[in-house]
């Protein structure tokens, strides 16, 4: 994966990127997630070629558990 320390500049080079069946359908606000990789890179669906967000595996599960727990509101 070409990236700096925690970003991909060009994401729609990454393969495996998903929408989770919780992101509400069409109302634009959801993330996708790159399947495959070491560490979890992350972008805007509505911006398909821009940049990523790139997370170790370990952050991306406790950024996810945090959302579950509801310590982070959306």
């Amino acid at each position: 994966m070409v990236s700096s320390e925690h970003t991909v500049s060009g994401s729609s080079t990454l393969t495996g990127w998903y929408k989770s069946s919780y992101s509400g359908g069409d109302q634009g606000d959801c993330l996708e997630v790159a399947r495959g990789h070491a560490d979890v890179p992350v972008r805007d669906s509505k911006d398909a070629a821009g940049p990523a967000l790139v997370f170790s595996a370990d952050g991306w599960t406790s950024f996810v558990t945090a959302v579950k727990d509801g310590h982070i509101a959306g």
